[in-house]
C-alpha cells in the first residue's frame, strides 16, 4: 500500500513579498507549513540579504518553476564604494579597500559596458556546484573556488541616485542566471573605487510584479487570528500564471485523459500549423499537460495531477 502524502493537495503560486534576514528555503517551509500543502518550491532563490518578490509553487505548480526560474528579472540594489567582500554584499568579510570615491558622472559612463549581453563570473559565494559541492561550501571551508564567466543579458542598467559618496542607488533589468552582487562588484572594480551590495530588492519574475505580492507577516496573521485556511487561499495564483509566455490550447474531457495516461493527439484544422514546441494544455480551466507541438501532433511532457 503506498504511504498517504502528508498535507493537503494545494496547488498554486503564492507571490510572497520575502522578509531580508530569511534565506528561500526558510520562507518556502514557512508557506508550506501554512497552506499544509504536500508539496513546495520557489521560482528563483533569494540570498539571505535580499528582500522582495519571491514565487512560491504549491503542489503542481512546482512542475513548472523552471519556467518562473527562466522569467525576466527585475531589482533595486544599492552599492556602497571603498570596500571587497568576499560575498561580495554586506554579509561577507572584507577582503580589499580602496580610497577613491566616483561621481554621477563616471558611474553613468561606466554602466555602458555592463549592458546588453555581457561576461559575467558568479559570485564565489553562489549555489553553484562545482564536482557535486556547492561553491557556498567550498568557500566556507576554506577551499578554491574557480567559476567560469557566463554569458548573461541585461537590458536595463540605471543609475537612480546617489545619496551620499559612497553609496550608489541603481535598478536593473536582467535575464537568467544573472548576479547583481556580481554586478556591483565589476562595477566598483571597473570604476577602481571597490564596492559591494548593501541593499537588494527583486520587484519582478516574468509577469509578476512587486505589486502583486503578499507579506509573510500578512499570511502568517491571517492564520493567528483563526481564519480559515480558505483565506490564506484567497491570495493563492493559478498555476498557469507561470506560463504567460507559452501558448495555452483547451482540449476536449477525453482527449484530456488521453493525455494523462501519456498518449499524444493529433492536431487538427487551425491548430497543425500554428502550434510549434512547448504547449499548455488545460481542459475546461483545468491544467492538464505542459506538451510539445511537433510535426501535427502534441505530445505530453509533463502531465497534471488536478481534478478540481
Amino acid at each position: 500500500m503506498a504511504r498517504k502524502k502528508k498535507g493537503r493537495p494545494v496547488h498554486g503560486w503564492i507571490v510572497l513579498d520575502k522578509p531580508g534576514g530569511l534565506t528561500s528555503t526558510r520562507a518556502v517551509a514557512r508557506v508550506k507549513r501554512l497552506f499544509d500543502a504536500q508539496k513546495a518550491g520557489h521560482g528563483g532563490t533569494l540570498d539571505p540579504l535580499a528582500t522582495g518578490l519571491l514565487p512560491i509553487a504549491l503542489g503542481e505548480a512546482t512542475k513548472v518553476a523552471a519556467y518562473a526560474m527562466a522569467g525576466a528579472k527585475s531589482y533595486r540594489f544599492t552599492v556602497r564604494w571603498g570596500a571587497a567582500t568576499d560575498t561580495d554584499d554586506s554579509e561577507g568579510e572584507i577582503v580589499a579597500t580602496a580610497d577613491g570615491r566616483p561621481d554621477g558622472a563616471a558611474v553613468e559612463a561606466a554602466l555602458a559596458r555592463f549592458r546588453g549581453t555581457i561576461s559575467q563570473v558568479p559570485p564565489r559565494y553562489s549555489a553553484l556546484k562545482i564536482d557535486g559541492a556547492r561553491a557556498y561550501d567550498i568557500a566556507r571551508a576554506g577551499g578554491v573556488v574557480e567559476l567560469a564567466a557566463r554569458t548573461i543579458e541585461i537590458d536595463r542598467l540605471d543609475l537612480i541616485e546617489m545619496p551620499d559618496a559612497d553609496h550608489a542607488v541603481f535598478e536593473a533589468d536582467c535575464g537568467k542566471g544573472t548576479y547583481v552582487r556580481a554586478i556591483a562588484r565589476d562595477i566598483g572594480t571597473h570604476l577602481g573605487c571597490l564596492g559591494h551590495i548593501v541593499a537588494l530588492r527583486r520587484t519582478r519574475v516574468g509577469s509578476w510584479h512587486e505589486s502583486d505580492t503578499i507579506s509573510l507577516d500578512k499570511l502568517e496573521s491571517l492564520r493567528h487570528i483563526g481564519a480559515a485556511q480558505e483565506a490564506c487561499e484567497e491570495y493563492l495564483r493559478p498555476v498557469a500564471t507561470a506560463l504567460d509566455d507559452i501558448p495555452a490550447l483547451a482540449v476536449s474531457s477525453a482527449e484530456a485523459a488521453r493525455m494523462k495516461s501519456g498518449q499524444s493527439l493529433i492536431l487538427r484544422g487551425r491548430d497543425a500549423p500554428s502550434l510549434q514546441g512547448t504547449v499548455f494544455v488545460e481542459s475546461r480551466g483545468i491544467p492538464v499537460a505542459l506538451a510539445e507541438a511537433k510535426q501535427g501532433a502534441l505530445h505530453p511532457r509533463r502531465v497534471f495531477n488536478m481534478t478540481t
